[in-house]
C-alpha cells in the first residue's frame, strides 16, 4: 500500500467538511488557472483596416496588421503574456512548393516586425509549417503523392531562420517531420539565434478537431479529401507519443506541445510524469467551436465550461494553454 495516500474512514472522516464553504474550497484547491497560463492564437491577413469573421470559428477573426496591433493592446491590458501568430495567405501567393514561406517580407515576417516594434515585451510564437503556403494544403513538400521528409526539413529550417530574424521569440514547428527539431536547432545556433526558443509540436495527432483552424488559415479547400495521417500521429496510440517527445527533447526542444488538448489529457499526463520539460497544450479550434455552438443553442454556460475545460488541461500537467477563449477567461480571472 502507498503510505503517502491518506485513506480515512467514515464517519470519522467526512470529505464534505472541506467543501462546505467557498473560502475553504479555495484554500485547498489543487489546481489553479491564471492569466499567465494563457496563449492567445491570432490570425493575420493582408490589407488594411480588415476584420474578417471565420464562420466555423465563432468570435475569432482574421485581422490585417494595423487592426491586429489594436487587438493586441487588449491582450496586453489583460496580462496575457504571449500570442501565437498564424497567417492567412492570399491564394495568388500559394504555390505547390510553398516558396512564399521563405519570403523575408511575407505576411508573417512583416507582422512579427510590427508587433515586436510596438510590443517588445510580448511573447511571440510563430508556426513553422508549409500548409498556409501550399496549393495542396500539406505541411511539407509533396512528391509523387508523398510528403518528403528531409527536403521538407531543409525548407522548414530556412523558414525558422527568417522568422527568428524578424523577431519571433519562439519558433514552433508544427509539421511533424522526423528530425526537424535537431536541424532547426543547429541552424538557429549556427546563425546567431542561440537564444531563440523551440516549442516542438512533439505529439500532434491526426485529429478530426482541426477543421475550423484550417478554414481560418485557408488550407481546408486546398487539402480537399486528402489527410495528414502519414506524418501526424495516429490518435489510437499513446506510447508512440512518448517516443516522439523523447526524440524532440534529445534534438533540442525547449518546450513540447500536445495537440489537441482535451481528448488527449492522458498524453499530457504521461508526458508530465515522464519528462521534466515545459508542456504546452493546444485547445484546438474544434474544441473551442463546440463550446461556442453549444452556447448559441443555450445548451451550456460557455464561460463556465471553458474554464472547467482549461482547469482539466492544467490538472493533467500542462504548463500553458493555447486558447481561443483566452480573452474571455482573462476578463473573468481579472
Amino acid at each position: 500500500m502507498n503510505k503517502r495516500f491518506t485513506i480515512g474512514k467514515f464517519p470519522r472522516t467526512r470529505l464534505r467538511r472541506n467543501r462546505q464553504s467557498p473560502w475553504c474550497r479555495n484554500l485547498i484547491s489543487e489546481t489553479e488557472l491564471s492569466v499567465n497560463d494563457l496563449i492567445y492564437p491570432m490570425f493575420v491577413t493582408n490589407g488594411k483596416k480588415i476584420t474578417e469573421n471565420i464562420k466555423s470559428l465563432p468570435s475569432v477573426k482574421r485581422y490585417s496588421i494595423d487592426i491586429i496591433l489594436k487587438k493586441i493592446e487588449e491582450v496586453k491590458k489583460l496580462g496575457i503574456p504571449a500570442i501565437a501568430l498564424f497567417p492567412y495567405v492570399e491564394k495568388k501567393l500559394k504555390t505547390f512548393d510553398g516558396k512564399e514561406a521563405l519570403n523575408k517580407n511575407n505576411l508573417i515576417c512583416k507582422s512579427i516586425k510590427e508587433i515586436k516594434k510596438k510590443f517588445p515585451d510580448l511573447g511571440l510564437i510563430c508556426d513553422v509549417a508549409l500548409d498556409p503556403y501550399t496549393t495542396h494544403g500539406h505541411d511539407g513538400i509533396l512528391r509523387n503523392n508523398c510528403i518528403v521528409n528531409d527536403e521538407t526539413i531543409e525548407i522548414l529550417s530556412q523558414q525558422a531562420i527568417i522568422q527568428a530574424e524578424a523577431g519571433a521569440d519562439i519558433i514552433a514547428p508544427s509539421d511533424m517531420m522526423d528530425g526537424r527539431i535537431g536541424v532547426i536547432r543547429d541552424r538557429l545556433d549556427n546563425e546567431g539565434f542561440g537564444n531563440t526558443i523551440i516549442l516542438s509540436y512533439a505529439a500532434k495527432f491526426a485529429s478530426n478537431f482541426y477543421g475550423p483552424f484550417r478554414d481560418a488559415v485557408g488550407s481546408s479547400k486546398s487539402l480537399g479529401k486528402t489527410d495528414k495521417k502519414t506524418y501526424q500521429m495516429n490518435f489510437q496510440n499513446s506510447n508512440e507519443a512518448i517516443r516522439e517527445v523523447s526524440m524532440d527533447i534529445n534534438e533540442g526542444a525547449d518546450m513540447v506541445m500536445i495537440k489537441p488538448a482535451l481528448p488527449y489529457l492522458d498524453i499530457i499526463s504521461k508526458v508530465k510524469r515522464k519528462f521534466n520539460i515545459p508542456i504546452f497544450a493546444y485547445q484546438v479550434s474544434g474544441e473551442y467551436s463546440m463550446l461556442k455552438h453549444a452556447e448559441k443553442e443555450n445548451s451550456l454556460n460557455y464561460k463556465k465550461c471553458l474554464y472547467e475545460s482549461l482547469i482539466s488541461i492544467k490538472r493533467a500537467g500542462a504548463s500553458a494553454i493555447f486558447c481561443y477563449g483566452a480573452i474571455d477567461i482573462a476578463k473573468n480571472l481579472k
